[in-house]
C-alpha cells in the first residue's frame, strides 16, 4: 500500500507520528487533540490529527494511542511564512517565502501541492507542535501533578511526564526507495545526490553527508603523501619537517575551501539568508508569557541574568569535575601501562608483548563509554540552562561537548609527548587508540542499528501497510569552530613536537633557550601564514555575497517605499481625526 497520497486532496498526508502511553487518561487524549486541531487565533496549531486505525483485531499488547498529524496545503505554506523558509525565487535568488508573493516562487505551480520538500513539511509540523503552549491551564487534564501555566511547551510537560512517548516523522517507502537507488545503490561510482537528501532529510543531514564527501576527498593527496613515506626510512629528520609542514598547510586550505563549499550549499538551501535576529524560540524554552520587543509576538520570557547564573554556578563547575575524573581515569590508566611493561622486561613472551596492548584497548573502551554518559549529561545541562534560541543551545553543547572530549581523548597523548617525551609509546598508544575507538564507533553506528532493524523486519511483509509502517517504526531505536581549534592546536603540537625531536637538539647543542626560541619563532610564523591564509580566501564566494548584498538593499528599498506610503496615509488618519473631534 503506498502511504502518501495527495498534499491537498481528500486523504491528508500523514507526516508526523504522536505516540501517547497506552494507559493515557481520555480526558488527557481528547483535551491534547483538541488543542492541536484548534485555530492558531485561538492559541491551537491547526493540524489535522487521527487516530492510527488498525486492519485487523487490535491485540492487547499493542498501544493504541497512536495518531497521525497531517496538515492541509494552505497550513503548511503559511506554516513556511511563519517559520520564514527561504526558496528560491523568480530571478534565483533565494528568499524568504511568503504567501502573498507565492506565485513569484520558482516551481510554485497551481495551490503550492508539491512546492516543500518532505522534511520542511514535517519540520513545520513538528515545529507547530513543539511549539504549542498552555493558555490558561494549570496542569494537564487527567494529571494534577503534571503542572502547567501561560507560556509552557505542552508536548515538553507531557514527555517530561512519560504521557508522551516520542513523536517521530514517518517515512515516504516509496521515495525512500528512489533516494536509496540514487544514493548507494548504483554500481557506477559518483557523488552524492546531495539535493535529493536535503529534499528527504533535511538541510542539516545533507550538510553533513557532503561534509563527509568533500572530508574523504580532501584525505586523499595526505593518503597518497603517507604511502610515499611508508617507503622510506621515518627516522629521517627532514622528512618529519616536511609531512609535518604539508599537513598544516592542508588542514588551513580544505578549511577554508569547506566554509566556501558549506556557505553555497546553505545559500543554495536558503539557510545562509536567515537572520538569528528573527529566530523562533525552541521549543524547550519556557519563561513567562510576554512580548518579543522585537517582532512584537507573543513569546516566553527568561531573564538572561537567571541563565548566567545557571551556567557558571551549576554547568562549569560539573565540567571541571569531570575534567578531574578524566584525569583521574588517565593516571589509572599510566599505573596498568606501567604493570604491563614491567611485566614484560621482566620475562618477555608472545603474551607479555600482547599483554602491552591491553591496557590501551581498555582505556580507549573506556573513553567512548565516558564520552557517551557525559553527552547525555551535557545535554541535560544545556537544556536545563533554557536558552532561547537553537543556536545558542547548539553553540553551548557543542562547547561543553568539545572540551571534554578533547582532553578525554587526548590528555594521555600530551602526557606523554610532553612529560615523557617517549615517542615510541606515543606513536603506539596513538594507534591503540584510534583503531580501538574506530571499530566500536562502526559497531556502534553502522553495524548494530543495522542488524538491530534487520531483526525487527525480517518476519515483515514486503508490501505492508500504513499500520504496520508506523509500528515497526514507533520501535525504532532513537538515535564548528572546533576544526579551527583543533587546526591551531596541530600546529603547536607538531612544532614543540619536533622541537623536543633529537635531530632539532642536535642543531643547538649548547643552547637549550636558542632551540626554545627557534621553535616559538617557527609555530608563530606558522599561525600567522594560516591566519594571512585564512584572510586572503574569503568564507562565502564572491557571487553569492553579491546575491546577499542585493537581497538587502530590495529589503532596506521596500522598507523606504512602505514609509513613505504609510507617512501621508497617518497624516490623513490624523486630519480626519482631528475634523471628527472639531464637530
Amino acid at each position: 500500500m503506498e502511504v502518501l497520497g495527495n498534499r491537498c486532496g481528500p486523504g491528508i498526508l500523514p507526516l508526523v507520528v504522536v505516540v501517547l502511553s497506552p494507559d493515557t487518561k481520555e480526558e488527557t487524549v481528547a483535551w491534547l487533540l483538541r488543542r492541536i486541531r484548534e485555530k492558531q487565533q485561538a492559541g491551537g496549531a491547526e493540524l489535522l490529527v487521527n487516530q492510527l486505525r488498525t486492519e485487523v483485531v487490535v491485540k492487547e499488547k499493542e498501544n493504541p494511542n497512536i495518531f497521525l498529524v497531517g496538515a492541509s496545503c494552505q497550513r503548511l505554506l503559511f506554516g513556511a511564512e511563519d517559520l520564514g523558509l527561504f526558496k528560491e525565487f523568480s530571478d534565483g535568488s533565494m528568499r524568504s517565502f511568503t504567501c502573498i508573493n507565492s506565485h513569484n516562487f520558482k516551481e510554485f505551480h497551481g495551490d503550492g501541492d508539491g512546492f516543500l520538500s518532505m522534511a520542511e513539511c514535517q519540520y513545520i509540523i513538528k515545529h507547530e507542535l513543539e511549539t504549542l503552549r498552555a493558555k490558561d491551564e494549570t496542569h494537564v487534564p487527567g494529571y494534577t501533578q503534571a503542572k502547567l501555566y501561560p507560556g509552557k511547551s505542552i508536548i515538553r510537560r507531557l514527555q517530561s511526564k512519560r504521557i508522551l512517548i516520542q513523536m517521530f516523522p514517518l517515512h515516504d517507502r516509496e521515495e525512500l526507495k528512489r533516494l536509496s537507488f540514487k544514493w548507494y545503490k548504483k554500481v557506477k561510482p559518483s557523488l552524492q545526490p546531495l539535493d535529493d537528501i536535503r529534499y528527504y532529510y533535511g538541510e542539516g543531514l545533507a550538510l553533513y553527508f557532503g561534509f563527509l564527501e568533500y572530508f574523504t576527498m580532501a584525505l586523499v593527496p595526505l593518503a597518497l603523501m603517507g604511502l610515499l613515506y611508508c617507503q622510506f626510512d621515518w627516522k629521517n629528520y627532514d622528512k618529519y619537517v616536511f609531512f609535518a609542514a604539508f599537513n598544516l598547510i592542508w588542514c588551513t586550505v580544505i578549511l577554508e575551501l569547506w566554509k566556501r563549499c558549506s556557505a553555497s550549499l546553505a545559500y543554495h538551501w536558503g539557510t545562509l539568508s536567515r537572520k538569528k535576529v528573527f529566530e523562533e524560540p525552541r521549543p524547550g524554552f519556557h519563561g513567562i508569557l510576554g512580548f518579543n520587543p522585537v517582532t512584537g509576538r507573543e513569546e516566553p520570557l527568561y531573564p538572561n541574568s537567571k541563565r548566567q547564573l545557571r551556567i557558571y554556578l551549576v554547568s562549569l563547575p560539573f565540567v571541571l569535575f569531570c575534567l578531574y575524573l578524566s584525569l583521574c581515569v588517565m593516571m589509572i590508566y599510566f599505573q596498568m601501562e606501567g604493570w604491563a611493561l614491567m611485566l614484560h622486561e621482566r620475562e618477555p613472551t608472545f603474551w607479555t608483548e600482547i599483554l602491552l596492548y591491553i591496557p590501551g584497548v581498555i582505556y580507549a573502551v573506556v573513553i567512548e563509554v565516558m564520552n557517551l554518559i557525559y553527552r547525555y549529561a551535557a545535554e541535560f545541562l544545556t537544556e536545563w540552562e533554557n536558552h532561547r534560541l537553537e543556536s545558542s543551545y547548539q553553540n553551548h553543547l557543542v562547547l561543553k561537548v568539545l572540551v571534554f572530549n578533547f582532553l578525554n581523548c587526548f590528555a594521555s597523548l600530551f602526557y606523554i609527548a610532553f612529560i615523557m617525551q617517549d615517542l615510541v609509546l606515543l606513536r603506539q598508544n596513538l594507534a591503540t587508540l584510534l583503531i580501538t575507538s574506530q571499530i566500536i564507533n562502526q559497531f556502534m553506528e553502522a553495524f548494530l542499528p543495522y542488524w538491530l532493524q534487520r531483526r525487527r523486519n525480517k518476519m515483515a511483509m514486503k508490501e505492508v501497510s500504513l499500520n504496520v509502517q508506523v509500528r515497526l517504526e514507533n520501535d525504532m531505536s532513537t538515535y564548528l569552530l572546533a576544526f579551527e581549534a583543533m587546526s591551531v592546536i596541530a600546529i603547536v603540537t607538531n612544532c614543540t613536537l619536533i622541537g623536543m625531536s633529537p635531530q632539532a637538539r642536535a642543531f643547538f647543542p649548547d643552547s637549550e633557550m636558542h632551540l626554545m626560541l627557534w621553535t616559538v619563532a617557527v609555530e608563530h610564523g606558522l599561525l600567522a601564514f594560516k591566519f594571512i591564509l585564512a584572510f586572503l580566501v574569503p568564507d562565502v564566494p564572491k557571487h553569492i555575497q553579491i546575491k546577499l548584498a542585493r537581497l538587502e538593499f530590495e529589503s532596506m528599498e521596500a522598507l523606504k517605499k512602505k514609509k513613505m506610503f504609510d507617512i501621508p496615509v497617518l497624516r490623513r488618519v490624523a486630519r480626519e481625526e482631528e475634523g471628527e473631534i472639531n464637530t
